[in-house]
């Protein structure tokens, strides 16, 4: 059975409830999550909603990304939105918890090795399920060294689930699998659910977030 195929068969879970029932669980107050991000305005919405809950260190790990000037532009928003983030006062008063973060590797040539045969595939297809596998693989990889930003790693996740064009239930799929090689747990999201791309795009507007019209890989700007 293929990642796609365990994709489509998860669709009839709701990984918004499932998330929220760990998230309520009293002793998963301040578990340290790595999370996978993919930008600074899917971010957005993703930490306001978490960082009240987790202990969070954003992973920025997306070699997709064709260009390198668009490439650090897109790092440069997300380090800028983390230390708003971490100068509210809600973090002083204890009602929140700082966030750290680390930059992954950039690393294009990876990326193109990856998905090469699959330059043709349509947006969402096969090629994208290369992506998510090589970025979402990476985070689990640096989730299983001893200590992330000084703390073990509880769970793990990504942003990605956040757009309305991402394959949330396949996103799953790929994190549930390798939660099972890594032995860390997955943290399970569907964070378009309770508005939270809508959030993104207002929290976004909020911060003068560079917001890009495309994931980022040459393909996905061909398609436009």
């Amino acid at each position: 059975m293929t990642i796609t195929q365990k994709g489509y068969n998860m669709n009839q879970r709701n990984f918004n409830n499932e998330m929220e029932r760990i998230m309520l669980n009293p002793t998963n107050k301040g578990k340290h999550l790595l999370l996978h991000s993919c930008c600074a305005p899917c971010s957005s919405a993703v930490l306001e909603r978490l960082r009240s809950f987790f202990r969070i260190t954003v992973f920025y790990y997306n070699p997709n990304i064709s260009w390198e000037e668009e490439y650090h532009k897109r790092v440069e928003e997300q380090i800028r939105l983390i230390q708003s983030f971490n100068e509210m006062e809600d973090v002083t008063a204890g009602e929140a918890y700082s966030i750290d973060y680390i930059e992954g590797d950039y690393e294009p040539e990876l990326f193109f090795s990856v998905v090469k045969g699959l330059e043709q595939e349509p947006e969402g297809g096969a090629r994208c399920e290369k992506c998510f596998d090589l970025r979402l693989k990476k985070t689990f990889e640096l989730a299983s060294q001893q200590k992330v930003a000084g703390r073990w790693v509880d769970f793990v996740t990504t942003t990605l689930t956040i757009s309305p064009l991402k394959n949330a239930p396949l996103l799953n799929a790929i994190g549930e699998r390798f939660a099972l090689d890594y032995t860390i747990p997955w943290l399970p999201s569907d964070f378009k659910k309770r508005n939270g791309y809508k959030r993104s795009i207002e929290l976004s507007a909020e911060y003068d977030l560079y917001r890009q019209d495309y994931c980022g890989c040459a393909f996905s700007k061909k398609v436009l």
